[in-house]
């Protein structure tokens, strides 16, 4: 198993999908539906190990 992440890895990792977020919803032209869900799932593909690492952390 891997190690978990530690605090500055996951808070860098936070910051990037943050400002790629940003990017995306500055220059698409109108939001819509599948570029909502696009923001969720990429969303859930960051945090979801994020909150892992944590917990696992904690044990």
């Amino acid at each position: 198993m891997r190690k978990p992440l530690n605090n500055a890895q996951c808070i860098t990792l936070t910051l990037l999908w943050a400002a790629l977020c940003f990017i995306v919803l500055t220059s698409a032209p109108k939001i819509d539906g599948p570029l909502t869900l696009m923001l969720i799932i990429s969303g859930a593909l960051v945090f979801i190990p994020i909150i892992k690492s944590i917990k696992s952390r904690n044990k």
